[in-house]
């Protein structure tokens, strides 16, 4: 009977021990957040040489993820290039992008989106002693750059300039490369991104924006298709973030210095 007794109790320890183990792994996953960003776009979203993230998405995100109850330290920040966002969402990789990521019908077919929490306008940066381009139009016989995956490349191959000469990459940063050496006329991508390299110290006066609204690009916070809870949870947190005045602050922040202005807040709209 003792035996028995202690055979019994053995179990019900190791019971107890598995069921520990499989409760404290759960808790584990649920004790950080992972959220895509850009690791390349100087006022946006910014990996610095001493490892940190910096930029008006990274603001963004990080006071999201504090209303969902997740501290700065408890982020892992995951690189997002713009053609693998749909797939890091998809696989799980990240829980929520924030990353330049504009709001079109096509991407809501794979991912759902909260927000917006900007309105950015495509436009093209172009060498500070460029005279020839002032219209879309005037980049059809032209040498130009963007990012694979953008909707700023799409827009230039379907609609503003169909017979211009367009290279795409993954990152901006080589496209920017290219406009300093002059293999490219011009860089295309949004105003607030275009803004930011601007801005960078080590290529003053170089460049400067066109100055054209060629689209309007409503910044979204990319989920998981159809997780309308996470998509109700961090609409509130960008409306919190808006009426509290944090928003503003955080466009005066990382927008001020380079003298790009966003206009105001935009209205929450991606609701289920």
């Amino acid at each position: 009977m003792r035996f028995r007794k202690t055979g019994a109790a053995v179990a019900a320890a190791l019971a107890l021990a598995v069921s520990a183990t499989a409760c404290g792994s759960d808790s584990g996953s649920d004790d950080t957040i992972t959220i895509g960003i850009k690791f390349d776009q100087p006022g946006l979203g910014l990996k610095t040489p001493d490892g940190a993230y910096e930029g008006f998405d990274v603001d963004v995100a990080t006071y999201v993820a504090k209303e969902l109850g997740y501290e700065a330290g408890d982020i892992e920040w995951k690189q997002s290039p713009s053609p693998e966002r749909e797939n890091l969402l998809s696989r799980g990789d990240v829980d929520m992008i924030a990353a330049t990521y504009s709001i079109t019908d096509e991407r809501k077919e794979k991912v759902s989106f909260a927000g917006p929490y900007l309105i950015a306008h495509q436009d093209l940066l172009i060498r500070s002693d460029e005279t020839a381009i002032t219209d879309a139009s005037d980049l059809n016989d032209k040498n130009l750059c963007s990012v694979g995956g953008s909707t700023s490349a799409q827009n230039v191959k379907n609609e503003l300039a169909p017979d211009a000469e367009l290279q795409e990459f993954d990152t901006y940063s080589k496209c920017l490369d290219g406009l300093s050496k002059g293999t490219v006329d011009a860089l295309t991508t949004d105003d607030a991104i275009l803004a930011g390299y601007a801005a960078q110290d080590n290529y003053e006066g170089q460049f400067k924006l066109a100055g054209l609204s060629l689209s309007d690009e409503n910044y979204g916070i990319g989920l998981k298709k159809g997780d309308t809870e996470m998509q109700e949870k961090v609409n509130a947190a960008l409306e919190k973030m808006i009426e509290d005045g944090s928003w503003k602050e955080a466009v005066d922040k990382h927008f001020g210095p380079a003298g790009y202005d966003p206009g105001e807040a935009p209205e929450i709209t991606e609701k289920s």
